[in-house]
């Protein structure tokens, strides 16, 4: 038997790029979600690209939360946080939980609180009620895992977002 050989990458230099750096990962199509939670009396929420499945057994999600973000303290303090996946039609919500004052996100928006205290946003395509399970410090974010406790989805096409642009997924069949 042989034993594998071990590759180390060697670390690639750092370009002070940001843009460029941005523009590579945008290269990256993603859904588009607004992540919510309940602190301090308030309702806290923003929009999340950075979602994705971490495990079916137990059902795990996780986020990531850029470390400067004005709800930063609330979802670090939170027991659970709610994450909306939004359908196409809800392309405006995306830019009011990206832009809009914390104290005004929620304004004009249909929401369900959950038993857990937090809203969840109605009429998207899914949605995952969390308990926090883990947190991991990464670099100029934390990525917050969830133990999701409740969820359901509907039929409606997702939100996208691919190089600073909404829009959504062409279904394509899949090669067997």
């Amino acid at each position: 038997m042989t034993a594998l050989a071990e590759k180390v990458a060697t670390p690639a230099p750092v370009i002070d790029d940001t843009k460029a750096y941005r523009q590579a990962l945008g290269c990256f199509g993603t859904g588009v979600t607004v992540v919510s939670t309940h602190w301090n009396d308030a309702d806290w929420a923003m929009t999340c690209n950075s979602f994705a499945s971490v495990s079916l057994n137990p059902r795990l999600v996780l986020w990531s939360i850029q470390k400067t973000a004005s709800s930063f303290d609330a979802f670090m303090s939170a027991d659970g946080f709610c994450v909306s996946i939004l359908s196409a039609e809800q392309r405006a919500l995306a830019m009011q939980f990206a832009r809009g004052p914390i104290s005004e996100r929620f304004n004009g928006v249909s929401a369900t609180r959950q038993p857990n205290g937090i809203l969840r946003l109605n009429d998207g395509a899914a949605w995952f009620e969390c308990k926090r399970y883990q947190t991991v410090d990464a670099g100029d974010h934390v990525i917050l895992i969830g133990q999701v406790a409740d969820f359901a989805h509907q039929d409606a096409d997702a939100l996208s977002f691919w190089r600073s642009q909404f829009g959504t997924f062409e279904g394509q069949a899949v090669l067997a």
